[in-house]
């Protein structure tokens, strides 16, 4: 079966199952007479839960993150499916769990080593044309779409425009660009599309920005989805010169410190800001849901500190997996609130189909948001669970899985069942793992993700059977190699 010929299969089913144009007409505040709103998702490539100033940044200057910020709900609680990229993406397109997927590394992932004791499973390195996307939903209601930016969910077959989207432009396989300055390109590896009307000195934050104006420009007299998906602030560590000069010259807070990652954390806020301008110069953005979030944590420590979250991207503890998350909604959400509710990225496809006002299509794992958002009805979860059957970072990070259940969090390492239990409500900082005091807890947690893995399928690591040296695990965790950060450049 052809690749075009499953989208339209695919497209059919949901038409259908939603009613066709006619079914799930928007009703919901902030729509208008009776037209849908436009909705835009701007996702941030590794950037920390810390790194903006709304959410305490004391060297990064965001303005515009922050006005947005106090002009929706921000979320303190707000948690990445995975703590590596392509999952969260997956996660994000689906509202289902990446174990449930199969989808549980970034693609193509770091493999197998006779160092690591456990083999990974054979897990899956795309978004298979079956998944209903948000985009596929929102078709069937008149919704144009576009993906501008980093896509990395599986080649060329499972490109955007197979999962719905009318537009795709400079999304690929690769997870990271060769070059964040025209042509963007490095070798034979390059960020597609965007060659020709570049120039040098373009910086890609700014290029893709111009690209996500222009289709909003296109699409102002219909309902539009714009899924904005920078490639910033990901690896390479590449800034605007005179940006970068600002902050050189600016003194260091805390663990933030890097220049160069300082100013391309302001040119995503530059992009932010350029597109609220578009939609006010327009007179669309009072029916335009604005949603703002990052795919993991920040790269530690090499580009930036998480603190006081504990670790970073890849990592199966807080600065891993908690992200900044804020929402405008305008006409509902109020302006400057805040919400302390866990949510999770497996949400954001129900909760912006009910913004739209189409019904959701298929079973999903994730809870519609918008109770939270309106600040009224109910918003009910036993927990949330994490799934990563992998070693990561040249084996700094062991297979694992974990749960969060109201202000407790565990987490199992698959090589040897070990676990540790956190209270993130008085050690949001992770630091005292009360798995050995308080046994029943911990118990308690296990069963429920061993449970849950099991209801979703999840995949589990089995041993090496090539297993043959082990690093020590003072040198597994020692310092910072160069070689092995240049080596994540290629997620």
């Amino acid at each position: 079966m052809t690749s075009v010929r499953r989208t339209l299969i695919v497209g059919l089913a949901v038409a259908l199952l939603c009613g066709g144009n006619e079914a799930g007409r928007a009703t919901e505040p902030g729509t208008g007479a009776g037209r849908r709103p436009n909705i835009v998702f701007i996702l941030i490539d590794d950037l920390g839960w810390a790194d903006v100033g709304c959410f305490g940044s004391k060297y990064y200057e965001t303005p515009n993150i922050d006005r947005l910020a106090s002009q929706g709900m921000r979320f303190t609680d707000a948690y990445a499916a995975c703590a590596v990229c392509s999952p969260t993406r997956a996660s994000i397109m689906t509202g289902k769990y990446p174990a449930r997927l199969h989808l549980t590394d970034y693609i193509p992932g770091e493999g197998n080593s006779p160092s690591n004791l456990l083999r990974i499973p054979e897990w899956r390195q795309f978004l298979p044309l079956q998944e209903v996307t948000i985009a596929q939903a929102l078709k069937s209601a008149g919704y144009v779409s576009a993906s501008i930016g980093k896509w990395h969910l599986g080649g060329p077959p499972y490109y955007p425009e197979h999962h719905g989207f009318d537009l795709n432009i400079a999304g690929s396989y690769i997870g990271s660009p060769p070059s964040y300055f025209w042509p963007y390109q490095g070798g034979k590896i390059a960020v597609p599309g965007l060659k020709q009307g570049g120039h040098e000195g373009e910086y890609l934050t700014n290029r893709l920005t111009a690209e996500a104006e222009r289709f909003i420009d296109q699409n102002r007299d219909k309902p539009f989805f714009l899924y904005f998906a920078h490639y910033a602030v990901h690896v390479p560590l590449q800034a605007r010169p005179a940006v970068l000069a600002k902050y050189k010259a600016k003194m260091p807070v805390g663990g933030q410190k890097n220049p160069i990652y300082a100013a391309m954390v302001e040119s995503v806020d530059d992009s932010v800001g350029r597109i609220q301008r578009k939609l006010r110069s327009l007179g669309i953005a009072d029916r335009t849901a604005i949603v703002f979030m990052s795919d993991n944590g920040g790269l530690w420590p090499y580009s930036t500190s998480n603190a006081p979250l504990r670790a970073g991207k890849g990592y199966p503890y807080e600065g891993g997996t908690r992200e900044p998350l804020i929402v405008k909604w305008p006409g509902t959400t109020k302006p400057d609130t805040t919400c302390c509710v866990p949510v999770s990225s497996i949400d954001f496809f129900p909760t912006l189909l009910q913004i739209a006002g189409v019904k959701q299509p298929v079973e999903v794992d994730g809870r519609s948001l918008v109770p939270l958002l309106k600040q009224a009805g109910s918003f009910q979860r036993d927990a949330l669970y994490w799934h990563y059957p992998h070693y990561w970072g040249g084996g700094r990070v062991r297979p694992f899985g974990a749960i969060r259940s109201g202000p407790w969090k565990l987490i199992e390492f698959y090589e040897d069942q070990r676990l540790e239990l956190y209270n993130l409500a008085n050690d949001l900082s992770e630091s005292r793992d009360l798995a050995t005091s308080n046994r029943a807890k911990a118990a308690e947690l296990r069963e429920m993700l061993h449970r849950w893995r099991s209801s979703v399928g999840a995949q589990m690591p089995t041993p090496n059977p090539d297993y043959h040296v082990r690093q020590p695990p003072a040198e597994r965790e020692s310092g910072v190699a160069q070689a092995c950060w240049l080596r994540m450049a290629e997620e």
